[in-house]
């Protein structure tokens, strides 16, 4: 799994490159635009319901010594509670409305990997944006069954350090999740793609723990996450799923 990790990120080094070469940047136009509108709007939603989450969580304490100090501790986490949740939205807002515009993206990366000129495709853009959305809700619900724990273990002192990390690897997974279904989907049913990605954790999570550094960095990070994340991670599904075909290829001929 650590070498699928490793190999997720690495993937990333030449995207740049590869993104010039089969000159991809037309398509991520809407994309880019897509990503820029749903982090503002998430981010004015975070500053107005912050202080209010705060002071929701201040009524659990009941004393009045400590009160203020609580409070201010209440709006710290307040805050920290309104990023995880805007960041799960956030990332499958975009990558479900992006379908239609990176499949075409995952499309051409296959193609010049495998020195075709045509892939196997019977789906239209709606359907490609329905299977986004489908995708995606399905790992928002899942993301937020795990989220939910993991941000009331926070509120725990010293544990919440590694509850930290927990959800920052969590939030990666489903990133890389999304990022490799725009492949997947061309190749494998709804609920093939996600016996996939399963057997290919490290694959998702490395990709995922790229895009999520990303967000890290004001503005830039918005405007490139997709575009590097969806190169990366087509690159690297494409021979997951060339690998998955030549071990069935084995395991038929040696069966006969």
């Amino acid at each position: 799994m650590l070498k699928n990790i490793l190999s997720g990120i690495q993937a990333y080094f030449k995207t740049f490159q590869l993104i010039s070469k089969l000159k991809l940047w037309k398509y991520f136009g809407i994309p880019i635009l897509i990503s820029l509108l749903t982090a503002t709007a998430i981010g004015f939603l975070a500053w107005g319901l912050s202080d209010n989450i705060g002071a929701f969580i201040s009524k659990i304490w009941f004393w009045e010594w400590g009160a203020g100090t609580f409070r201010t501790i209440s709006d710290v986490l307040g805050a920290f509670v309104i990023v995880a949740i805007g960041l799960i939205l956030y990332k499958h807002i975009i990558m479900a409305l992006s379908a239609p515009f990176m499949s075409p993206v995952s499309e051409k990366i296959e193609q010049h990997l495998l020195g075709i000129t045509h892939t196997h495709r019977n789906t239209t853009n709606t359907a490609q944006l329905w299977r986004g959305i489908r995708i995606n809700v399905r790992n928002l619900l899942l993301e937020l069954l795990f989220t939910i724990p993991i941000l009331l273990l926070s509120l725990i002192p010293i544990v919440n350090i590694f509850t930290s990390v927990l959800l920052f690897l969590v939030q990666s997974y489903y990133a890389g999740f999304g990022n490799m279904d725009y492949t997947l989907e061309r190749h494998f049913t709804y609920r093939e793609s996600i016996s996939f990605v399963k057997r290919n954790k490290g694959t998702a999570l490395g990709n995922g723990i790229i895009f999520m550094a990303m967000l890290l960095i004001p503005v830039i990070g918005i405007i490139l996450v997709l575009p590097l994340s969806v190169t990366a991670a087509s690159s690297e599904t494409v021979k997951l799923i060339k690998e998955n075909e030549e071990i069935q290829n084995t395991e038929t001929l040696q069966n006969k």
